[in-house]
């Protein structure tokens, strides 16, 4: 008897279940990763971060002289 496409077969749906676990995460915590790289790049090139009503609104603004 040959089990290699049994084995196969297991391999594919737990590689499936992997993906589809990975991709809700990345879509729950989406919003809070771009407002984290925001917040990075807003400090690069000297702008103020400026926080969004929702996770991922967030953006940046040049600092306002005095």
């Amino acid at each position: 008897m040959k089990k290699n496409g049994q084995a196969l077969v297991e391999y594919i749906l737990i590689i499936a279940l992997i993906s589809v676990i990975a991709i809700a995460l990345v879509n729950y915590f989406g919003g809070y990763l771009k407002d984290a790289i925001t917040k990075t790049s807003c400090s690069l090139v000297d702008e103020v971060y400026i926080k969004g009503d929702k996770p991922g609104d967030g953006k940046c603004e040049e600092k306002k002289e005095e």
